[in-house]
């Protein structure tokens, strides 16, 4: 994929409604399995919990996406969590939310708030990333060039990814696949034709979103 939104990091977040403790558990899942397998793991975790409901959009297009209400009325849990997932534009996430039962009945209107409500600002807690797809360029640079060329690349639009102090100085920047020859262009006259510009393996950048 070459651009596509996910989450920034596994979590959790607790809410409480009508007594019930509803714990959303959320985290990057890359294939289905490991989806299951994570899962599986709150399952294991909170054994006692009266449901763990799920729901993971997996894969460009959103080519796998599950929804399981674990025993809540059907489509109360499942279907809108993962509609939640789908409206964030989401991609390679996996969300399980845990109900502790607090007594009271929330009927099916209440439901859908409450697990819709429990992955929102889950997600918010843990925080949403932009992932492009970009090519490392690698600039070799003699240090009498580093204080100008790092002024501009760190003011340009190829962000920074390190720099790397040898024998002689190695810059590395995100670029996008087709602004490589753009990117080569720039870096040959900025340096005077002295610097050894050379392509890296494809990467992608993450950028809060």
């Amino acid at each position: 994929m070459q651009k596509y939104l996910t989450v920034k990091e596994a979590g959790q977040h607790e809410i409480n409604i009508e007594r019930s403790r509803f714990i959303a558990h959320i985290k990057r899942a890359e294939s289905e399995e490991e989806a299951q397998e994570f899962i599986n793991t709150i399952k294991k975790e909170h054994w006692n919990a009266n449901h763990n409901c799920s729901a993971y959009m997996i894969g460009e297009h959103n080519l796998i996406q599950k929804a399981n209400d674990d025993g809540e009325p059907s489509g109360t849990a499942g279907v809108p969590m993962l509609e939640v997932l789908k409206k964030r534009d989401l991609k390679d996430t996996v969300v399980v939310v845990t109900r502790y039962f607090g007594g009271i009945k929330l009927g099916a209107g209440g439901l859908i708030r409450a697990y819709g409500k429990s992955v929102s600002e889950g997600l918010n807690a843990v925080g949403i990333v932009k992932r492009t797809l970009m090519r490392v360029m690698k600039t070799k640079i003699e240090y009498t060039l580093l204080g100008k060329v790092e002024n501009e690349v760190r003011t340009s639009n190829y962000p920074l990814k390190e720099i790397h102090y040898l024998d002689t100085v190695e810059i590395e920047t995100y670029v996008e696949e087709d602004k490589k020859e753009e990117f080569v262009e720039w870096m040959t006259e900025l340096t005077n034709g002295q610097g050894v510009i050379t392509a890296g393996e494809p990467e992608y950048l993450e950028e809060n979103a």
